[in-house]
């Protein structure tokens, strides 16, 4: 019988502890700029068609290229969502005082409309009636919990927001890094990917880029889309602050919640204070805009990558819980990675199957 190599076995046990060793010290160093790189990654891998584009208007400069691209991140990306942050923190003492300034109104009973709306109008108008009988202190005693945690949300996140400029700020710069050496990165990770597992693993890859693709058209232009029209008609019928709940808007869509939680409070609140024909447009409008995302959003999708919708919904709403809000990417392209291998498994052990039953 021939007895174990002790030798053999150490050094495999040693090479094993130290890879291990230098992936834990690499993963520590590189921590704080992980967030950074993944942002990064996600808005190259999306606007990388739009960089070819300009390269190619820039006689092929891609310097040039890489700057015009770094300005405009700077310029509707980065600025916008700084500016929405801040104005939502500097803002965040209006909720207690609207919720208090609720203690002096009354919400008028139902329009007549109300009652005639197809499928759901009697519910409303029950619901409605209900919220009117209560008065005022029903309602603050309902709301005023909430409204005080949202608002003590916000406050402590003003604490972080030079930590978030300074994620902003890192996004950027490795943006630029890779818009100029990004076709080098790209064949690295494909000839890594190759390596690990063969034209499979390539394909996985590629697959992976189509999705963060996709779901980033997806879900950001249509964040953007629903947002920017929902501020339209908050402006146009008069609610205070518009600007602010735009901004809260673009967070909620982002984060899949919808702009249904600003919007529908802002028409209730125009009928509370008896402004029906402003109330009854923003409601019309309310439901345009809600249900934009229905027809928006699978059409990006599908046009950045062929996956199931309710596979990249999941992922969205799962990353989303699991890895907070930049789980909105690495969620579907998780999912995508593990269905398409899935996928070609399932094929690959049926090919040789007879067909029918």
């Amino acid at each position: 019988m021939r007895e174990p190599n002790y030798r053999d076995i150490t050094h495999s046990t040693l090479t094993v502890l130290l890879i291990a060793i230098l992936i834990v010290a690499v993963f520590g160093i590189l921590r704080p700029f992980i967030p950074a790189l993944v942002w990064a990654t996600t808005i190259v891998v999306t606007t990388w068609p739009v960089l070819l584009r300009v390269q190619a208007w820039l006689w092929g400069k891609r310097g040039l290229a890489t700057l015009v691209m770094t300005v405009a991140l700077l310029l509707v990306l980065v600025i916008p969502c700084w500016i929405a942050l801040a104005t939502i923190i500097d803002n965040a003492h209006r909720i207690d005082d609207l919720a208090e300034s609720l203690r002096t109104s009354a919400l008028p009973p139902p329009p007549s409309w109300v009652q005639d709306v197809p499928m759901i109008g009697p519910k409303l108008s029950t619901a409605w009636q209900e919220v009117a009988t209560a008065g005022p202190e029903g309602v603050i005693s309902w709301i005023k919990p909430y409204s005080g945690k949202v608002a003590k949300w916000f406050v402590d996140q003003a604490g972080n927001l030079g930590k978030i400029l300074v994620q902003f700020l890192l996004t950027v710069i490795i943006s630029a890094i890779l818009y100029t050496r990004g076709d080098t990165a790209a064949a690295g990770i494909r000839r890594f990917a190759r390596r690990l597992g063969g034209h499979r693993s390539e394909e996985v890859t590629i697959l992976a880029g189509k999705a963060i693709r996709g779901v980033a058209l997806g879900v950001v232009v249509t964040a953007l889309a629903q947002s920017f029209l929902g501020g339209i008609g908050l402006a146009v019928t008069g609610v205070p602050s518009a600007a602010v709940l735009t901004a809260v808007m673009f967070m909620l869509c982002a984060a899949q919640l919808g702009p249904g939680l600003v919007l529908i409070p802002a028409v209730i609140w125009l009928f509370w204070g008896n402004h029906n024909m402003a109330g009854s447009v923003l409601l019309v409008w309310t439901v345009i805009v809600t249900s934009l995302d229905n027809v928006l959003r699978p059409m990006l999708i599908r046009k950045g990558a062929d996956l199931p919708l309710l596979l990249v919904f999941a992922g969205v709403i799962g990353g989303l819980i699991a890895f907070g809000i930049v789980g909105i990417f690495i969620g579907p392209v998780v999912l995508a990675v593990a269905f398409t291998l899935l996928k070609a498994w399932v094929e690959e052990e049926g090919a040789d199957l007879p067909e029918g039953l």
